[in-house]
């Protein structure tokens, strides 16, 4: 079995190319408002918590992705890309009128279809790319993939920022609808040929429910579904103490943007080696060994040492991802194409729904707890999940069921 990069191929693949591309030139947009949306209510209000309502808009969509999901599956998925971007191009303008603190709810509203139209996107991605890409190479287009979204949150912030500094928050919504109007160019130039769906035979609930249902019938899903949502859980809490890390380095909060930076450069990396990486581990493995990494680094920031800290930031960039690429690649390759909408949606909100709690935990725990100590169970946490992934599938399969998870996923 090879294990070369191979990334040039999926570069020379006209269709993997125009994805990419297209994850980049929205992805700028995406990023960039993100961060300016939050200062934008800052300033406009003096809350910090209505800012931070704004993260909670474009992630609370993510609960609903076996629902939203099921339109991945309903439609041709190369004309829905097309529709939802040129949708989200025409809503932006409309964040012109958010001048006062009385039009916010503009901007939540945005936000908040933002999100949905995101779950539906990434699902019908997803979905699309499976059928459209050499399935050999899933692996490095997915770590591609990845690499192309952290090496634009490396600079799309900033250039918001700069742009709303200038300009405000306004020129910050054309520049994200100019994106949107280019990436639906790239998806119309995509050559992919589509079946017309099948009618819908049954009620909607019994759709959404197939994606779950298939997600949990397959002994070599479940257990990487199981340990990315443990993991992406563990990443959440983690993410709220680097504020108490950096205080307790003696820095600035200003210099939590160099550990993110730092993470952010790992990601890009482990984007450019997951193919290969892939191929010689096998998905298991390959996200086991991430998680392990993951476990090391994030309880190396009980260590009140830069070097240390960087280091640490710098391995989880690397590590966290390994998990995510390892499922979302394994749930392409394992699901049936008129399935893949719904079991990627629903693979999605296994996966980040977690993410959100942790953050919310990890934001209550903080101010209780020492962040050192902490940071040391975090890292036995995630070390204890790599059993689930070191264990055969058929015990794996007993394992989760007995999984309290498969209850209550999210």
């Amino acid at each position: 079995m090879t294990t070369r990069w191979t990334g040039a191929r999926v570069l020379r693949d006209r269709n993997a190319g125009l994805y990419l591309a297209g994850v980049v030139v929205s992805g700028f947009g995406t990023s960039a408002l993100w961060l300016v949306s939050g200062v934008w209510v800052r300033e406009l209000t003096g809350s910090d918590g209505l800012a931070s309502l704004c993260l909670l808009a474009m992630w609370a969509p993510t609960l609903a992705g076996p629902v939203l999901g099921t339109l991945a599956d309903r439609v041709r998925r190369k004309p829905l890309l097309i529709g939802l971007n040129l949708l989200l191009a025409a809503l932006l303008p409309t964040l012109l009128a958010v001048g006062s603190p009385d039009r916010l709810w503009l901007l939540y509203a945005f936000l908040f279809t933002y999100g949905a139209a995101g779950v539906v996107h990434d699902a019908a991605e997803s979905a699309l790319v499976a059928t459209a890409v050499d399935p050999a190479l899933l692996g490095d287009y997915n770590g591609l993939r990845t690499t192309a979204a952290e090496g634009v949150k490396l600079v799309a912030p900033l250039a918001g920022a700069g742009l709303y500094a200038a300009y405000g928050g306004a020129c910050v919504a054309l520049l994200d609808a100019a994106t949107f109007v280019v990436a639906t160019g790239l998806y119309t130039a995509l050559r992919v040929r589509e079946s017309r769906p099948a009618p819908p035979g049954d009620g909607l609930r019994t759709r959404t429910a197939e994606g779950l249902r298939h997600l949990r019938a397959r002994p070599g899903l479940r257990p990487l579904l199981l340990a990315g949502g443990t993991t992406m859980l563990c990443a959440g809490v983690n993410g709220t103490l680097t504020y108490a890390v950096v205080d307790g380095l003696g820095h600035s909060a200003a210099y939590a943007g160099v550990l993110y930076a730092v993470q952010g450069a790992g990601s890009v990396t482990v984007g450019l080696l997951s193919g290969p990486a892939l191929r010689r581990l096998g998905e298991r493995r390959f996200a086991a060994c991430g998680i392990a990494l993951t476990a090391v680094a994030a309880g190396a920031r009980a260590v009140s040492s830069d070097p240390v800290v960087l280091a640490g930031s710098a391995a989880i960039g690397l590590g966290l991802p390994c998990v995510l690429i390892a499922a979302l690649t394994a749930v392409q390759r394992e699901t049936p194409g008129p399935l893949l909408g719904r079991a990627a949606a629903t693979a999605h909100t296994l996966l980040f729904a977690p993410n959100v709690l942790g953050l919310a935990a990890g934001a209550a725990l903080v101010e209780l707890v020492d962040h050192r100590l902490l940071s040391v169970l975090l890292g036995l946490a995630l070390l204890s999940t790599t059993a689930l992934l070191a264990q055969r599938p058929a015990s794996a399969s007993r394992t989760t069921d007995r999984s309290p998870s498969d209850a209550n996923p999210a």
